[in-house]
């Protein structure tokens, strides 16, 4: 299998197949990383994302981290929609500590079976909008903090202060939420492995 910087090169040098093999590679993560945050918009912006990567595929300044610009792009898409909503609703809230609530209900994401799975789903939709977008990449995409402080745009070190936060809030949204004891205790005395479990679907 080609890797990323070989099929960008490729692209960059009008290979237009190589451009389709590189962005289907992340259709799946794309929809997970919207369909979580927003309800109705995921293919929308999908579509957003992918069309600014083919104009601005050549200043990609390093090719080996093609995954990170795409979710970098993804992060300003997201916030783009949600100026769109703020505007249309006429809300003053800072996008930044939106929760998935301001951006639509997104059931889709709440189909599972087990209480303590349905617990931190709907704990995880209470987070601000930075908090859900540092947890989701770092559990179901796997990017690494290094990765993380460029798709945020932030320092490493703030990127590891963020995570610790949002497990926090998180813990706290479900001491909040949690219908007895014991299902409090079994979802947050395992937090990690919980939160990594709850990897949304792909759009397939």
């Amino acid at each position: 299998m080609q890797e990323d910087a070989e099929l960008l090169e490729s692209w960059r040098a009008g290979d237009l197949r190589a451009g389709e093999v590189l962005l289907s590679r992340y259709f799946d993560s794309l929809y997970r990383f919207f369909a979580s945050k927003v309800d109705g918009a995921a293919d929308d912006l999908i579509q957003r994302t992918l069309l600014t990567c083919v104009e601005k595929a050549d200043t990609v300044r390093n090719p080996a981290g093609f995954r990170g610009y795409l979710f970098t792009v993804a992060r300003h898409e997201l916030y783009a929609h949600l100026r769109r909503l703020k505007r249309t609703r006429d809300q003053g809230s800072d996008l930044s500590v939106s929760t998935v609530t301001d951006g639509g209900d997104s059931a889709g994401t709440l189909m599972v079976e087990r209480d303590d799975q349905r617990l931190l789903l709907k704990c995880l939709r209470q987070l601000s909008m930075d908090f859900q977008i540092v947890l989701g990449l770092f559990y179901w995409e796997g990017l690494s903090t290094r990765q993380l402080a460029s798709v945020l745009e932030i320092p490493s070190g703030t990127v590891k202060s963020r995570l610790r936060r949002a497990r926090e809030d998180l813990a706290a949204q479900m001491r909040q939420l949690a219908d007895s004891p014991e299902l409090l205790r079994s979802t947050v005395d395992n937090l990690d492995a919980w939160v990594a479990s709850l990897k949304p679907p792909s759009a397939g």
